[in-house]
């Protein structure tokens, strides 16, 4: 284990600012303390960002002393895309279900994406996909119960609340008896996704055909009182402000309080993300400019403002001191990449996420980041902690603090890693075909103005 000095990678806050809170945030930091909405907002206004992650740093080392950090193999398996929602931030979805690249997978194509991830020692499948009408809930408990049958050893993560609020429209029942017949039939345990931003205001211009916040943390709600483990989200980056975030992230720590009294499940994790606009209607509004220096307001929809690493961290610290309840912070290097998502770990994350082996959603507005089992404990080992697989409940499956480790792995004569970005032959053969000019600078010769100095 590499021991190092937070402060050192992390200098203390009088080294460079002026700025003290105008509360006790060493009570937060120590858990004596909640965080306040007007503090949280304070903080996100006038604290240094280096601030912030030596604060965060501190909490998360206070929750997590382990001398490592852990990621998850998986597999995020989108089982369809044709969906009846109209989000104007998903460049995924097909609302046609007659679209030539709509589709729905067979229970064969779904095994053998399953069968590939056993292959390279995964342990767990995240599968989501659009709202589908067309599929009755014979489709998805034989599908369930195929995949606990012929996987014993995968955990089932699936279905997120707008789909079941969808599965309660389409098969006309309550949404706590879906997730009951569900459960018997294999699922696990639900991920978060479709959180977005809680704010009616805001849902109602980007997630139109979607369900309301409150109905999200509804299923939330009844997943734990049926004993379902879940895990919560935020969407940030696009039409919302500082108070809707807030309010979002408000909302999930009351909720887990009331779950953590009072029923046999919770959350057990916490992602954010920003929003990928290529490809998305979204992306067709005017974008805010932060440096025109005139504050970012709600305006109905009509302005976009894109959150870029800055602010990713910065929401990322928060959450760490806002979110006390709850124990696990994801880095989300899918949506941010490797380097932002290894400098999470000093801003509040725990947890590097999943290698994903397949992803169709963020790649579908543009974004295609992928890292592989090394990738990613290389990642974490530089970091400082030791790289640790999971499961889904966060309990360690292995660490990798030997010769074995796959980070450690002597690699052959000539072989590299696969690159990230790859050009196509074709493309290749084009961008050779350019015809390049190069000519001199013309200086004028104030002798003789015909002629050029080179």
């Amino acid at each position: 284990m590499i021991e190092f000095n937070t402060n050192v990678l992390i200098p203390p806050m009088h080294h460079h600012t002026g700025y003290r809170p105008g509360f006790d945030i060493h009570a937060v930091i120590d858990g004596k303390a909640r965080l306040t909405e007007a503090q949280f907002d304070e903080l996100y206004r006038h604290a240094p960002l280096i601030d912030l992650g030596r604060w965060a740093m501190a909490v998360s080392r206070r929750l997590h002393p382990e001398d490592y950090r852990t990621y998850v193999i998986d597999r995020n398996i989108n089982y369809t895309n044709i969906c009846t929602a109209r989000c104007t931030f998903c460049a995924f979805k097909r609302n046609d279900p007659e679209a030539h690249d709509a589709y729905t997978l067979s229970y064969d194509q779904i095994y053998e994406k399953i069968r590939e991830l056993v292959s390279i020692g995964g342990t767990q499948i995240l599968m989501q996909g659009g709202m589908n009408p067309a599929l009755p809930i014979s489709y998805y408990e034989q599908l369930l119960r195929g995949i606990r049958e012929k996987f014993p050893s995968v955990h089932i993560h699936a279905f997120s609340p707008p789909e079941f609020v969808e599965f309660s429209r389409f098969f006309n029942m309550p949404v706590a008896e879906v997730l009951k017949r569900f459960k018997a039939a294999g699922l696990a345990t639900v991920p978060g996704g479709g959180g977005e931003i809680f704010s009616d205001r805001v849902r109602s211009r980007i997630g139109p055909g979607k369900c309301s916040g409150d109905q999200w943390l509804d299923v939330m709600t009844e997943a734990h009182k049926l004993g379902m483990h879940t895990s919560a989200t935020m969407l940030i980056g696009h039409i919302e402000t500082i108070e809707d975030r807030i309010d979002h992230i408000r909302h999930l720590r009351e909720r887990q309080d009331w779950a953590l009294a009072n029923a046999p499940a919770h959350y057990t994790a916490f992602i954010h993300w920003t929003y990928q606009p290529d490809n998305t209607p979204l992306d067709n509004k005017r974008k805010w400019n932060p440096d025109s220096g005139i504050p970012f307001e709600f305006d109905n929809g009509r302005t976009v403002r894109l959150a870029d690493a800055n602010e990713y961290l910065r929401m990322l610290a928060l959450s760490r001191l806002y979110l006390d309840n709850v124990r696990n912070l994801q880095s989300s290097w899918v949506t941010m990449g490797p380097k932002i998502g290894q400098l999470a770990l000093f801003f509040g994350a725990n947890d590097m996420g999943s290698v994903m082996m397949e992803e169709n959603v963020v790649s579908s507005a543009g974004t295609s980041f992928r890292l592989s089992e090394e990738m990613i404990c290389r990642l974490i080992r530089d970091s400082g902690w030791i790289p640790a697989q999971r499961n889904q409940f966060y309990n360690v499956l292995k660490r990798h603090d030997g010769p074995q480790s796959p980070d450690l792995q002597p690699r052959p004569a000539g072989v590299f890693p696969k690159r990230q970005h790859e050009i196509t032959p074709e493309a290749a053969a084009q961008y050779k075909a350019i015809e390049l000019t190069i000519s001199a600078p013309r200086i004028a010769n104030r002798e003789s103005p015909d002629k050029t100095n080179l």
